[in-house]
Order: structure tokens, then sequence, then C-alpha cells
């Protein structure tokens, strides 16, 4: 019974005119005892509430859960994304199925995820398309701050400058010189409008003048294909996505993007030594959240990547992929989209560059 129908009966009480205070000693005891009988009830009938963030963290996870990884099988991210994956479903006894939703440089799958119930049940394996498609599109479809919580960084890595071998070209300097010779004649591919391959090469064409033409595929696998063939010419890509290619001869790679060398290519230099000045770009990956998903579920989740990416086993297969581990809170991803977003930001709007 509930507190309104205990004082409903109470009120019927008094419209019967009965007189608690006129009833005799043994008859007030009664109507005091029943009247505690009725409270109590009412209290044992009151359901209590229990927040939905509590309850989620309790049976999380109770089912299958789905990390979207917004570009096509068998890229470097995709490749680092499934790794964690596996380790992760290990650690927490869970099912974690990789949904591949490529195309529009990630932002197909960024919005489908922005869009998904906040209940930890649907993740996003981001990467610096996450911010750089955002930064360069007029309507990317998603905020990547507003729309989105985050839960792990896993790693950073440089890209890594490559070229078809038969283009007449041995380091970076050759490059430009070659682009300088011929405006407008060499082309370069990347993953998509706006995706990080894409912004590099802008950046590097704003810091040094030279004309290269841009040509967008649907992921960087198929860009791969076409600069094996000899169709462009050149790209960058991440170090796991190039290393296989480097490692046959099949590709020629003339500088990495970040600031220092990458151990696994040790005698290919950066951009700025190559004389390039402020043009460094480096690749992050993590993991997200719709945004609003319980704090307690992003926990759970943050301390669970954080302890697989401590085993050995994980930690050494993603550095001989060329990543840095930054097993770190979810504050530290959300610094890198932060900044990540503001310095594509400035560029767009010092080249005027306006993405459809």
């Amino acid at each position: 019974m509930s507190e309104a129908n205990v004082k409903r009966a109470l009120a019927s009480g008094r419209s019967h005119n009965v007189d608690v205070d006129h009833m005799g000693e043994p008859n007030v005891k009664r109507a005091r005892a029943f009247i505690a009988v009725l409270y109590l009830l009412a209290a044992v009938a009151t359901p209590v509430a229990v927040p939905a963030a509590a309850q989620t963290s309790a049976a999380y996870p109770a089912r299958p859960i789905r990390l979207v990884v917004p570009f096509p099988p068998g890229a470097g991210t995709d490749a680092v994304a499934r790794l964690v994956a596996q380790k992760l479903g290990e650690s927490m006894s869970a099912t974690i199925v990789v949904d591949n939703r490529a195309g529009a440089g990630g932002a197909i799958g960024a919005a489908e995820v922005a869009r998904a119930e906040p209940d930890g049940y649907t993740l996003i394996f981001v990467a610096s398309p996450f911010t750089t498609v955002a930064a360069a599109s007029r309507n990317a479809g998603y905020d990547p701050l507003r729309q989105f919580v985050a839960v792990a960084p896993i790693a950073l890595g440089p890209l890594v400058f490559v070229v078809n071998p038969d283009l007449p070209t041995a380091d970076m300097r050759a490059f430009l010189a070659l682009a300088r010779e011929k405006p407008g004649e060499l082309n370069y591919g990347s993953a998509g409008t706006g995706s990080v391959n894409h912004l590099a090469l802008e950046l590097l064409k704003a810091r040094t003048g030279v004309d290269i033409v841009h040509v967008p595929y649907k992921g960087i696998a198929p860009a791969m294909v076409d600069l094996l063939s000899g169709r462009i010419q050149a790209m960058t890509a991440s170090v796991p996505a190039a290393l296989p290619y480097l490692a046959q001869r099949k590709l020629r790679a003339l500088a990495v993007t970040g600031p220092k060398r990458s151990p696994l290519l040790p005698e290919v230099p950066t951009w700025r030594e190559a004389g390039i000045e402020n043009a460094e770009v480096i690749n992050y990956w993590g993991i997200a959240a719709p945004a609003g998903t319980p704090r307690s579920v992003v926990d759970r989740l943050n301390t669970e990547t954080r302890a697989v990416l401590a085993q050995p086993e994980l930690k050494e297969r993603l550095e001989r992929e060329g990543a840095e581990l930054i097993a770190d809170r979810p504050e530290r991803l959300t610094a890198l989209i932060e900044a990540d977003l503001q310095r594509w930001k400035k560029l767009i709007a010092e080249s005027g560059l306006i993405l459809e």
C-alpha cells in the first residue's frame, strides 16, 4: 500500500466519525497498531529507485559489444583495432565484434556511433581522421567533442611518406624538386577527402608550395593498390600499413611525419630533417563511446583496456607495428582529440580549404 492509500484510509476513518481519542485505551492501541502496519506496508511496497548507471555497470557486459572501425578491413587501423578487441574481449570474458563501417574518411562510421544508444554496447575505434574529417568538412555528420566521450587512448604513431619505386626520387628533397619541375603532374592518394592522409599532404603543400594533385579513395587499402600499380605516385600511410610493401621493396619510404624517427624505420628521416618545418603529423588510436555513456561503464572499459595494453604480448606486437603505447585515463584521449581538432581547423582556415 502506498503512502497515499494510507492517507486515504485515515481520511476514511475520520469521515465515518471514528474518534480515536474516545475509543477507550484498548481500542486506541489497536488503532495505532493498525496505522503502524499500514505505514510499514507502504514502505515495503514502495519501489527503491536504482540509478540506471548502477544497473548498467553491475551487469556490464551482459551481451556482445560492437566495436565500430570506420575504415575497411586490412587497413593499419583495422589491424590494431582487431588486436585490441581480441585481448579486451578475453580480459572482460565478453564477445567484442569488430564492425567495419568504411566511407567518407571515417565519417560514416562515426556518425552511426554518434546516434547509437549510450549504453556501452556500441564503441568506436578512433584514429586521426576522426578529427581531420570533422575539422575539414562543412557537415561531417558528427561532432567529435559534443557527441562522444573518450574511453581510452591506445597509441601514437607517425605516418610515413611513400612513393612508387618507379618514381625517380631517392629522398624527400628530390621529390619536392620533381614536383616543382612538374606542377600538377604528380598525384597523391588518401583514404578519403578530409582523412589524415589527405590533410597531411595539404599541410606539406602549404609548407613547401608544391602543386601535387589529391586523389581520394574509400579507404587506404584501395589507395595502396593504385600506388603499387603506379596509377598514383605518392601517399602517406601508417607505418603498419606500409611496412610489408617496404620490406618487399614495392614502395620507397622518403620520410616520416612525426617529430622523431620511427624505430621500425630508423634509416628514414623526418620531414623536419628533410627541411620541411612545422609540418609534423601524428596519428593516434583510441576507443570512444556515444556521449551519455555511464561513467561507470567508461571507467570499467578504461581499466580493462589499460590492463591489456600492459600485457607483454600485446605491447610487443603493437610496438612491432610502430605504435608508441599510451595506456592512460580517458582525459588523455580527450586532450589529444581537442588539440588535433583545433590544429586542423587552423590549417583549414589558413589555406581556405573547404570540403563539402
